[in-house]
């Protein structure tokens, strides 16, 4: 039976009454606490589950090792028949290989070969590396004592069979493929991947490569959402460019809403006379505009369209970056059954100076050069060569802030977003 996750409430994305700035700690612990998984689970093959998130915790299947086993090559013994100083101790005939376990039980008083990898025979609890000892083909001389268990692995000394091993909305790394394949699990329960919709929205866009009036720029965030959204691990449905048209975006929301589980927009999200994207979501009762106090970055507007959470993001490319990566990204996450994202920030000292003033969150283009963060040589949410550019923000806290170089600042790589 596939169970069906439930729907988002109406009022999911509200906020407190009274409500004029949101600080962007207070609207990522709206978003964490109020969404949850709207994808189905699937099963797939370990081989193809790279990269996916999983639906449940999973349990280990086997112990790792089975048995117990040598950690190197060397001899095998019981460590009661060790004494101290020099020893010589005859050798079975035969050996214990990887794969090619020694039959029978250990003679007390006596040694075996045996090879890294290999399963302890019964008895042996000590195995010595064959650098330390001396040889003639029919014992082996070495000198005691030796620590009992010494370059033995126990059954399970890694994972015991039963224990968990991965928790439900973890992505999937290559190191985690080849933890279930030595725990005997070759059939993994993940998330179905989380469809994006993405629309923009303007008369003022051209398609690149199309012919553009003088008026028109090209579509730019297009291109960068639905690149992020693969980045992420997501499934982008790219829906086009709506006109600023009412009726005709009515039309891409419906379709949006029928192919995806979220819908990502940009432009047309405040409140002007060509912002048609916010009137249609009040005319639904479920349009919030959280007017963020953030840099660059504001109004955005979230909401439902027919039980698909919308994102409007805004229509300049810099600012729909940051708000994908601050905002749209952690949440987009829960929605696909991942844990809340929180990327891994740097201190690092400043290649530059700058006075900030009180009231925002600001997000600044930067990279690492020399182990500095240098930041894009303007502010400007309109230059979109800065996002090309950096390698990261640098994160500035909400009050005001004197920075001059070496002052240590916070820097969030791309990378630590999942790009």
């Amino acid at each position: 039976m596939t169970l069906t996750p439930p729907p988002l409430k109406d009022d999911c994305f509200a906020l407190p009454a009274g409500t004029q700035w949101t600080a962007v700690d207070d609207a990522l612990t709206s978003l964490s606490d109020r969404l949850h998984p709207v994808t189905g689970i699937e099963v797939l093959p370990l081989e193809a589950a790279l990269n996916r998130v999983l639906a449940e915790d999973i349990i280990a299947q086997r112990s790792n090792p089975p048995l117990p086993n040598s950690a190197v090559d060397g001899y095998g013994m019981r460590h009661v028949d060790i004494i101290d100083g020099p020893q010589a101790m005859p050798l079975v005939a035969g050996r214990s290989a990887a794969g090619q376990p020694f039959e029978g039980a250990l003679p007390p008083g006596h040694a075996i070969r045996i090879l890294t990898g290999a399963t302890l025979p019964k008895k042996v609890d000590t195995v010595i590396l064959q650098e330390d000892i001396t040889t003639d083909g029919q014992q082996i001389a070495f000198h005691g004592p030796l620590k009992k268990g010494a370059n033995a692995r126990n059954a399970g000394e890694d994972v015991a069979a039963g224990a968990q091993i991965l928790p439900s909305g973890r992505i999937l790394t290559p190191a985690d493929l080849a933890l279930l394949a030595a725990t005997g699990v070759a059939q993994v329960p993940v998330r179905k991947l989380l469809r994006v919709a993405i629309v923009s929205t303007g008369d003022e866009l051209a398609e690149p490569g199309d012919p553009a009036r003088p008026d028109q720029i090209y579509d730019a965030n297009r291109p960068m959402l639905r690149a992020m959204c693969q980045r992420f691990g997501f499934h982008p449905v790219d829906l086009g460019r709506a006109p600023d048209d009412r009726e005709a975006l009515r039309g891409f929301l419906d379709a949006a809403a029928e192919q995806s589980d979220v819908i990502l927009t940009s432009g047309g999200a405040s409140a002007g006379d060509e912002d048609h994207l916010a009137a249609l979501m009040n005319e639904t009762g479920a349009m919030f505009l959280w007017r963020m106090a953030i840099k660059p970055g504001r109004p955005l507007a979230l909401g439902l369209w027919h039980g698909t959470p919308i994102f409007g993001l805004p229509g300049n490319p810099v600012a729909a970056m940051v708000c994908t990566l601050i905002f749209a990204r952690p949440a987009m996450g829960l929605l696909a059954g991942q844990n809340w994202h929180d990327p891994q920030r740097l201190s690092v000292p400043a290649a530059f100076a700058k006075s900030k003033k009180p009231g925002r969150r600001e997000y600044l283009r930067a990279r690492l050069r020399n182990g500095k963060a240098e930041v894009f040589s303007s502010e400007g949410s309109g230059r979109i060569s800065g996002l090309s550019w950096a390698e990261g923000l640098v994160e500035l806290p909400d009050g005001a802030l004197e920075i001059s170089e070496g002052t240590l600042v916070t820097f969030i790589p791309y990378s630590a977003f999942g790009l």
